[in-house]
């Protein structure tokens, strides 16, 4: 196998009429679009790519992790979002922390049992269904897709395997092991290799019979708290049969017509819309050129401000007031841009911590015109690598993402959210008030503080560049983020972006890695876009466009597809 990992193939975007999915594997991509033929919806589907992406790749999501969900209803035009994250122990204070000796300057170990906050995902899931869902199809139809991936096993795909053994050894090397039910003998399966795992088909079959309460009740509950109690962690029964879904208004900003909708706090979609808001204030982008050193400069300069402001300002919003109305008042970001020469890196721009990466990212769009952005994650790898008995799941480590500093917005506290890096986004048209918005596109780009990156450049090469879908997630990608090491900021180039732009970009004062190769191309994302018709090819007149073409691409950084019908 060749471990260099090149792009060597290319795709067109996939188009269709009547339904569409995309997703990071293509067996997931097959169970959604096979409950849309059945008679579901958007929200059906959905749900059932989120528990075959849990069986098929649980090294980045799965039951013990967080999820967030968009949802458009192609009736009414309205966009309703859930909240999916779940909260730390009510026992976990800060004190306590530092009773157990921890501070902010020594916290617990990324993968220590006090980072496993209640995992959000299973009430998510059946939140969507309910709320969203066709009520053609019961849960336990919508599950068995997964279910029989479960039971009956599923080749590994190249990426995925990769990402599980990787996960694996980093957990060995902090002295953690994965539990036996991710692996094969005590070793990560290899690519091509069928994988079974009866212990979670037997907990989402248990789901699809009985709801939230066969996982936050009885034999799963006992069972997570069981591996959390026996490795230090305070999590109880009634954290975990306390928990609720929240449904809430999605937040969002205009860019040249069009809208984008974003997760509210303790979401980091604020940061994706901070940083288009910035962007708005350049017009010459087209014209710089995609991917130029002046637009890569600018895009920087402007995620600089974005990200900062996020970690500055975002947390649980149940436990602290969040200015987003002032955020997000395009007066704001017009004095942020007023920070960004041309010419020249700025100077002391120094976010908080910044971690984490696995995560599954996956859109549907239906012939009824409702669409469903999800995003699922178990945050690092495995999360903390602890598999609760006979489940077949590992449970998060979300709670690495709170600081221990006590004036922080973010700082731990019982019963509260961290800064979740995960988000979904839907784009549509601006609209008068008086007027339904209309459907453009499904998107989203997973990798913690990737991920607002990752949007708007998708974005931006459609709307600015014309690019359809599948080429707008092939293109080159730049990740900025700081280095708490060295002290700072760092801009990763994959490979594709020219040489001299990286060395104009030093030029101007910047720290660049380029190019960044194989699988460390991971770090820029992976994502999935389904438009609903081509509004971003600027060669076709509004007189010849079907708006009911649905386009969608798929990210070559996954092993995934986009499948339509």
């Amino acid at each position: 196998m060749n471990t260099d990992f090149p792009f060597s193939s290319r795709r067109s975007p996939v188009v269709c009429l009547h339904g569409c999915v995309a997703s990071s594997q293509p067996l997931a991509s097959s169970v959604g679009l096979e409950v849309l033929k059945c008679g579901g919806n958007a929200a059906d589907a959905a749900v059932a790519v989120a528990a075959a992406l849990a069986v098929t790749e649980p090294c980045s999501t799965g039951p013990g992790g967080d999820a967030f969900c968009l949802f458009y209803d192609g009736n009414t035009g309205e966009i309703r979002g859930i909240n999916g994250s779940g909260r730390s122990p009510r026992a976990q204070t800060l004190d306590f922390l530092e009773r157990c000796g921890y501070s902010a300057e020594a916290p617990p170990s990324e993968f220590d049992a006090l980072n496993v906050t209640v995992p959000g995902a299973p009430a998510c899931w059946v939140d969507t269904f309910e709320l969203f869902g066709s009520y053609k199809l019961s849960l336990q139809e919508v599950l068995s897709g997964a279910v029989e991936l479960a039971e009956v096993g599923f080749p590994v795909t190249e990426v995925t395997a990769h990402h599980w053994a990787k996960s694996a050894a980093t957990l060995r090397d902090a002295g953690k092991e994965l539990g036996g039910d991710l692996m094969i003998d005590g070793h990560a399966p290899k690519c091509g290799q069928v994988f079974k795992n009866p212990a979670l088909a037997r907990t989402l079959k248990e789901l699809g019979e009985h709801g939230k309460p066969a996982f936050y009740k009885g034999r799963v509950a006992q069972a997570i708290i069981d591996v959390i109690n026996q490795k230090g962690g305070v999590m109880t029964l009634e954290d975990l049969s306390s928990h609720e879904s929240e449904v809430v208004t999605p937040i969002s900003t205009e860019y040249k017509g069009v809208r984008l909708w974003e997760m509210p706090p303790n979401s980091q979609g604020l940061a994706a819309l901070l940083l288009l808001n910035i962007l708005e204030n350049f017009p010459q982008l087209r014209a710089v050129g995609h991917n130029s050193s002046d637009y890569i400069h600018v895009l920087v300069e402007a995620v600089r401000l974005a990200i900062t402001d996020a970690l500055r300002y975002l947390g649980d919003p149940g436990h602290a007031a969040i200015p987003l109305e002032a955020l997000l008042h395009k007066s704001y970001s017009y004095q942020k841009a007023q920070h960004i020469s041309i010419d020249k890196a700025m100077e002391q721009v120094e976010p908080g911590l910044m971690t984490g990466n696995d995560t599954v990212y996956f859109c549907v769009i239906d012939n009824e015109g409702n669409a469903c952005s999800f995003v699922n994650s178990t945050y690092m790898g495995f999360g903390t690598g602890l598999v609760p008995k006979d489940c077949g799941f590992s449970l998060q480590n979300r709670g690495a993402n709170f600081s221990l500093c006590r004036n922080h917005i973010n700082c731990i506290a019982g019963g509260k959210r961290p800064y979740h890096t995960i988000i979904p986004a839907l784009l549509t048209n601006s609209p008068a008030k008086s007027q339904k918005p209309q459907l453009l596109a499904a998107l989203g780009v997973m990798g913690a503080f990737m991920q607002p990156q990752g949007h708007i450049q998708v974005l931006l090469n459609m709307l600015e560049f014309g690019m359809n879908p599948q080429q707008a997630l092939d293109a080159p990608r730049v990740y900025v983020h700081y280095d708490q090491k060295r002290d700072h900021w760092l801009i990763n180039l994959e490979e594709g972006v020219n040489e001299k732009v990286a060395e104009e970009l030093r030029r101007k004062g910047h720290k660049v890695n380029w190019p960044v190769t194989g699988h460390k191309r991971s770090q820029f994302g992976r994502g999935q876009i389904i438009t609903v018709g081509d509004w971003w090819n600027p060669s076709v007149t509004h007189t010849d466009r079907s708006s009911r073409v649905l386009w969608a691409g798929s990210d070559p950084r996954a092993d995934g597809c986009a499948q339509g019908y």
